[in-house]
Formats: structure tokens, C-alpha cells, sequence
């Protein structure tokens, strides 16, 4: 008997290099029982054209001229593919004959694959859209006749499930987490589960080109691979998802979500990755790493010392102990990020339901600077309400302390999150608007804060975090994009790359022209 053969789509910008985890690992589950896959990713192609959105997907080069990103090397193993991308997905779909094509997405990457399924619509192949967005708007992802089954939530259980049943040509009506539009377009609902996570295999590395497992970072360009070691996140900050996907478990599978695996799966993996996949760095994409333990923390730290490679991870501030850093430094820590998002407390306080006061985030940030951690700062312009002046008192937080690099993205009020809400109250945002990139600038304007001014501060954030504060008057010109806003633009771009990012100052040195304890709202 011939097997059943799916296709991953997987629509992605340039520059979003770290191999996607989820595909890899329903790949692997796939393979196990036999099936056979194959994969379309767009991550390496240098343009996509004819794409609903009309907006930037090389989300390197954009976040390169933000200041956001360290310029990094071209590397000799990653491949730039010049061809037309919805040619070649045609092409894989014919030659390749999938039953199934599964697509994995967030929001702002859905449209992109909807273009692409699109050029092979007459092929009328049954097509299945899973991931962040999908998931938060099933109904919505479903309105698109390109679009026939949804995956809510886990998929390492209903997708080989689905396979098995349309193989045997059986019903799949009732496959727990699958939402099905029907021929007289209804929408069959199933519960939601949840999976085992010690129970999945190793991720299948075998489905990508081997171009793919290289990423820059901090300027250079590592074989780096993600690991899991959580699911789910203990805060719930209102710009994420996080908090609806804990809510959702709890209510609909009447479960928490956030969990680890055990150590001896992770280990397992961790083996792999280094001796059989030759891993330069990994990359902990657990939404709050430090969401161990204290005694955990210490035991996963014994199983490291096997490993010993360099790594990033990401955390937040309020987590953050001198005991902490001293266990991950001692594992191999190389960088670390951690969400600042907004400097006025009350603010945040009040609508992005983060509580730590200022001097947590200052404290925490000076202390992992002088314990020799190299961080980035995670910062976001334009939430609903925001004015020019609650940016600024952002960017006063920001000159507080010192870091290796700041990060700095307009709000996008994404589908499923706690915000949405909000600008859709508003009227800045309707509940069937699909929200596009974060590089891509604000998706809306507000009466006291506009999408240019929005677009001038993020593009000169990082000038006004490490200028001194007389040249802020040159700065302002800079935000305009104007021939003189970008002249003056250009001007500080290089003073800004020669003067902080020159291999022949440190950070530290650079850095310290800033006066570090200005006073700051708590």
C-alpha cells in the first residue's frame, strides 16, 4: 500500500532563520508511523512578490538599519534562493503529489501562505493551517476557502491521527483538536487535548536543508538548533499569547499547560544535538527560561556540563537572581534577552499587566552587566493609549542600565491576545483584521500617536538610548523620512555602529558616557 504523503508549508520572512521546531517535530512524528513528508519553506528567498500585505519579509536586513541587529557575515553554507517562490511551491506540489498539505503560521505570516496556496488551487489538495494564529482564530483561518481544517492547539496527536484515518479513507470528523469546515461550510468542533511531551521523538533535522541550521547571532553566524524544555509561561503580559493559551488548556482540557519535559528526554536531545548534529550554540526557546525551580535549575545544570556549548536563553527581569546567573554562566551562557517593553510603571502596571517596578528592571539588567552576561532588551513602541511622552519615559528606562543591545518593534495587536481586545474597543483594530510584522511598523493610528511618529521612534530608538541627551533635538530631526531626516539618519547610523558597535570599544566603555542612575518613576 502506497503511503500517505503530506507537505509542510511553512510561510516565513528572510532573515527569521532558527528552524522551526513545531514542523520539525510533527515531521518526526509523521515519519514514525510511516508516513511520507516533504516541506516548502519560504525563509530563504530574497523576495516574495505579489504577497497581500505589500510589506518588507527580510526581517534581517530590516532589523540591521533599526541598529536592532548586529551586522553579521554572509556564511558560505547559507543559500539565498533567487527564483519565484509561488513558481517553485507549484512546482513541489505537483511533483511531489502531497494528500495533505499542513501549514504551520503566526499572523503575520498567514496571508503570505494563503498567496501561495492560492497558485495551487486547482490542484485541490485538503489543506490543514495549525500554529499561534490558527489556533486563537480558528473560525477566521477557516473563512478562507484555501483553508479546510484547523489544528487548535497541540498537533503531535491529531495530525498523525488525521493521516491515519484519511489514509484508510475514514472519517475524520471527530479527531480531537481539529476544527473542520464542512461541505456546507458549518465548522465541526472537537475538544482539546493535550500531549505527553516525553512521549514525542527527537525533532527531524533530515526535513531541512542543512543551510538552515546556521543563524547569525551578536554579529557572527553559529549551527545552532532550538530546544525545548517548556511549554506554556507563568505570566501573562497582555501583548502575548501566553496568557490565552494557559486560559484555553485550563478551561477546554481542564489542564495546566506550562510544563517540562523530564530531564531524561532532555538530555536525549541535548546528546543529539551535539554529537550527532555537530551544534556549535543552542538556542532555550522557552517563553520564560528561568521558570525552573531553584533545585531544578541545579539539576539541569549537572546534565549540561555534558553538553558544554554556548547558548542563549531568555527571561525577565523580576526573575533574576545572582545565584541564577551564576549557575548558567558556570552551564556556558552566552546571551541572554529579556522584556523591558515599556518604562513607565503605572502604564505598564495598567495595560500590559507587568508589575515589577522600575528599579527591578534596572538592578536586574546592571547586575547581569557587571556579572559580565551579555544581554538584549526587548522594547515595543505604540501600545493602545501610549503617548510621545510614555515613549520617552521608556527610553530614560532603557539609559538606566547597561546592555550589549536594545530591540525595539511597534505594537502589533495579535489575534488571541489580551490587547486585541482592547484596540478593537477602540476602533483601531477590527476583530477579522489580520495584523502583519512586527518590522513592518504600527497597524494603525492613534489620535495622540500616529503610525510615522511611531515608525520615527523605533527607527531612532536606540539613538536616543545612547546619545547623550543635548543631541536629542539632532535625533528628532532623524525620525522624519524625509532626504533630510535620512541624511541625518545615515550620519548617526554610522556614529552610532563606529562608537558602539566597533570592535575597538567595548560596550562597556560605550555605554558609560550614559549617566546610570537617573531618576526614574518606581
Amino acid at each position: 500500500m502506497s503511503r500517505l504523503k503530506v507537505l509542510f508549508l511553512y510561510p516565513n520572512g528572510k532573515g527569521m532563520t532558527m528552524l522551526p521546531p513545531g514542523i520539525s517535530l510533527l515531521s518526526a512524528v509523521l515519519k514514525r508511523e510511516g508516513f511520507i513528508v516533504d516541506l516548502f519553506d519560504t525563509t530563504q528567498y530574497d523576495s516574495v512578490e505579489e504577497f497581500e500585505k505589500k510589506e518588507t519579509l527580510d526581517h534581517k536586513k530590516t532589523g540591521e538599519d533599526k541598529m536592532q541587529f548586529r551586522p553579521s557575515p554572509q556564511h558560505e553554507k547559507v543559500i539565498v534562493k533567487y527564483t519565484n517562490v509561488y513558481e517553485d511551491f507549484r512546482k513541489k506540489v505537483i511533483d511531489f503529489g502531497p494528500d495533505l498539505i499542513a501549514m504551520s503560521c503566526t499572523e503575520n505570516m498567514f496571508l503570505l501562505g494563503i498567496a501561495l496556496l492560492r497558485k495551487i488551487k486547482d490542484l485541490k489538495v485538503l489543506t490543514l493551517a495549525g500554529g499561534i494564529f490558527p489556533t486563537f482564530s480558528p473560525k477566521l483561518a477557516l473563512s478562507y476557502d484555501e483553508i479546510d481544517i484547523v489544528c487548535k492547539g497541540e498537533g503531535e496527536a491529531a495530525l498523525p491521527l488525521l493521516c491515519r484515518k484519511l489514509e484508510k479513507n475514514e472519517s475524520y470528523e471527530d479527531v480531537t483538536n481539529l476544527h473542520i469546515k464542512k461541505k456546507n461550510g458549518d465548522i465541526k468542533v472537537n475538544p482539546t487535548g493535550m500531549i505527553n511531551m516525553d512521549m514525542n521523538p527527537l525533532i527531524d533535522v533530515n526535513l531541512f536543508e542543512e543551510s538552515r541550521f546556521y543563524r547569525p547571532m551578536s554579529g557572527s553566524v553559529y549551527r545552532m538548533f532550538p530546544v525545548e524544555t517548556h511549554r506554556g509561561c507563568p505570566y501573562k503580559c497582555a501583548f502575548c499569547n501566553s496568557p490565552s493559551t494557559m486560559e484555553m488548556y485550563k478551561t477546554e482540557a481542564g489542564t495546566n499547560y506550562l510544563r517540562r519535559k523530564s530531564f531524561e528526554q532532555m538530555s536525549k536531545e541535548l546528546l543529539f544535538y551535539k554529537n550527532e548534529m555537530k551544534a556549535e550554540y543552542l538556542y532555550f526557546w522557552a517563553d520564560t527560561f528561568f521558570s525552573w525551580s531553584q533545585k531544578d535549575l541545579e539539576t539541569f545544570a549537572e546534565i549540561y556540563q555534558e553538553i558544554n556549548l554556548p547558548f542563549w536563553c531568555q527571561t525577565r527581569p523580576e526573575t533574576i537572581t545572582k545565584k541564577r546567573i551564576e549557575i548558567v554562566i558556570s552551564m556556558g551562557l552566552d546571551k541572554m534577552s529579556l522584556g523591558v517593553e515599556h518604562g513607565n510603571y503605572e502604564f505598564r502596571k495598567k495595560y500590559i499587566d507587568r508589575k515589577m517596578p522600575n528599579y527591578i528592571i534596572s538592578d536586574a539588567l546592571n547586575l547581569l552587566h557587571d556579572m559580565g552576561v551579555r544581554t538584549t532588551v526587548n522594547n515595543i513602541i505604540g501600545f493602545p493609549k501610549e503617548t510621545r511622552e510614555l515613549v520617552f519615559d521608556t527610553i530614560r528606562l532603557n539609559r538606566s542600565f547597561k546592555t550589549y543591545d536594545r530591540s525595539v518593534c511597534s505594537f502589533v495587536p495579535f489575534q488571541g491576545t489580551p490587547l486585541r481586545k482592547l484596540t478593537d474597543s477602540l476602533g483601531y483594530t477590527k476583530p477579522n483584521d489580520i495584523q502583519g510584522s512586527l518590522m513592518a511598523g504600527a497597524s494603525y493610528d492613534m489620535p495622540q500617536l500616529g503610525r510615522k511618529e511611531i515608525a520615527g521612534l523605533v527607527r531612532t530608538f536606540n539613538f536616543y538610548c545612547s546619545f547623550p541627551e543635548e543631541r536629542w533635538h539632532q535625533i528628532k530631526k532623524a525620525e522624519e523620512d524625509s532626504p533630510e531626516g535620512n541624511k541625518i539618519h545615515n550620519e548617526l547610523k554610522k556614529e552610532f555602529m563606529d562608537k558602539y558597535w566597533s570592535k575597538s570599544i567595548s560596550f562597556e566603555q560605550a555605554a558609560a558616557e550614559n549617566d546610570p542612575h537617573a531618576t526614574l518613576p518606581t
